[in-house]
């Protein structure tokens, strides 16, 4: 007799626990069907990766929905976020949707804010009609990044690199040729022809110094530079 009673127990534990799963499955689905707030699209030109259904829609960093529905648009090029947003007012027309990083997680969730006055409408272009009201979307800080890297590289791509450097080896070229040649060897002569000038008066003061015969050194020195200036 006490073992039919402990598998009856047994049994009605096992019931119970169905029957309780089965009741929180059903209260999970319900409370989402009776979630309050209307349904928007918005329409992404990059990869959603790390969003997923259920992934929280925030206004200013407050939870005030959830996605829906993540799927590839008719276009075959866009992904449509599907959402229910409990906001009481038309966000078509007030609001811009952005995918941001929760932390570390790698896990996204879709940012609402506010649209400011005169900002461009950065959201791609849609050339198919749209079950619901579509909210406009901005890029992703990591799309503005990754946009940026690919502007420098094609600035760095449209740079003639190989033309500069044969330019600068023309122009290096060019300096040897100059220095090498015969008008600089010209210069050079006449340099070392006025500094053995230099020297021959400085040694002439000397020596006038000495004799005290400044005076007439100083017509000699004239003299000297006279011839200097002549050679130049």
């Amino acid at each position: 007799m006490a073992r039919k009673t402990s598998k009856f127990m047994v049994g009605l534990f096992t019931t119970l626990g169905v029957v309780l799963g089965v009741i929180a499955i059903i209260w999970v689905g319900a409370s989402k069907y009776f979630e309050k707030g209307a349904r928007y699209v918005a329409y992404f030109d990059e990869s959603v990766q790390g969003l997923q259904k259920d992934s929280a829609v925030k206004y200013r960093g407050v939870e005030v929905g959830r996605v829906e529905t993540i799927r590839v648009a008719p276009d075959n090029n866009l992904i449509g976020v599907i959402m229910k947003v409990n906001l009481k007012e038309d966000l078509s027309k007030t609001a811009v949707a952005q995918l941001k990083m929760a932390g570390i997680t790698g896990l996204v969730f879709v940012d609402l804010d506010r649209k400011d006055p005169g900002e461009k409408d950065q959201s791609p272009k849609i050339n198919f009609p749209a079950e619901y009201p579509v909210i406009a979307s901005r890029p992703s800080e990591t799309q503005k990044i990754m946009a940026g890297l690919n502007v420098v590289v094609d600035k760095l791509n449209q740079i003639d690199f190989q033309g500069i450097f044969n330019q600068l080896k023309s122009t290096a070229g060019e300096i040897e040729i100059f220095f090498r040649g015969k008008k600089m060897e010209s210069i050079l002569a006449k340099i070392e022809a006025t500094l053995a000038n230099t020297q021959e008066i400085t040694a002439r003061v000397d020596k006038a110094l000495a004799a005290n015969r400044l005076e007439q050194t100083l017509e000699e020195a004239h003299g000297a530079l006279k011839e200097a200036r002549l050679m130049l």
